[in-house]
């Protein structure tokens, strides 16, 4: 229900943006991305929000002041919109959904990598170059994380494509075939 909700919302984000072109997508994500910052500095508003004894009218107040003429009026309006649908607790959900679409749209990929030891800048960008001929993206937003017990190698996970070269995934398959072996 929950997805269904965030693609709800986030779509219908995502279309008004684009009705005002694909700049305006690409700077309501990044109005989008200082507000879940606030919100997340700010864990008190999110408790008030979705406190179940505060009317609505109240916390459509304090969206307003709180946002207003620090955001878009449009995406204040949305603010509003979510609050008074009672669909607050999914707004991390919908603008999630939201910054994917905008990133999909402008073909920028999102790439996880995890090493066993720290890359160098320019194993970085060999591996982000690599990346990007292969998939097709214009761009890439590059996470890199480091994971001694992969022992050697890399993994790479992009959307739902998982490559994974990591000496431990080899050491488990010689594991699994030498378990499979009878002996005679």
């Amino acid at each position: 229900m929950a997805k269904l909700v965030s693609k709800t919302y986030g779509e219908a984000l995502f279309e008004v943006a684009m009705e005002s072109g694909e700049d305006r997508a690409a700077e309501w994500m990044e109005e989008i991305r200082s507000v879940i910052g606030i919100l997340a500095q700010n864990p008190e508003f999110d408790s008030l929000m979705k406190h179940p004894g505060i009317p609505k009218q109240e916390k459509l107040q304090v969206v307003a002041n709180v946002f207003k003429g620090r955001i878009s009026d449009e995406l204040e309006s949305f603010l509003e919109i979510i609050v008074f649908k009672e669909r607050y607790g999914d707004l991390d959900d919908i603008f999630t959904y939201y910054i994917e679409r905008v990133k999909e749209q402008q073909k920028i990929g999102v790439a996880y990598v995890t090493t066993a030891v720290e890359l160098t800048d320019v194993q970085k960008k060999a591996v982000e170059e690599k990346l990007l001929e292969t998939s097709g993206y214009r761009r890439m937003e590059m996470h890199y994380t480091v994971d001694p017990g992969i022992i050697g190698g890399m993994i790479a996970r992009m959307n739902d494509r998982v490559v994974d070269s990591s000496i431990r995934s080899r050491l488990d398959g010689l594991t699994k075939q030498l378990l499979q072996i009878q002996l005679g």
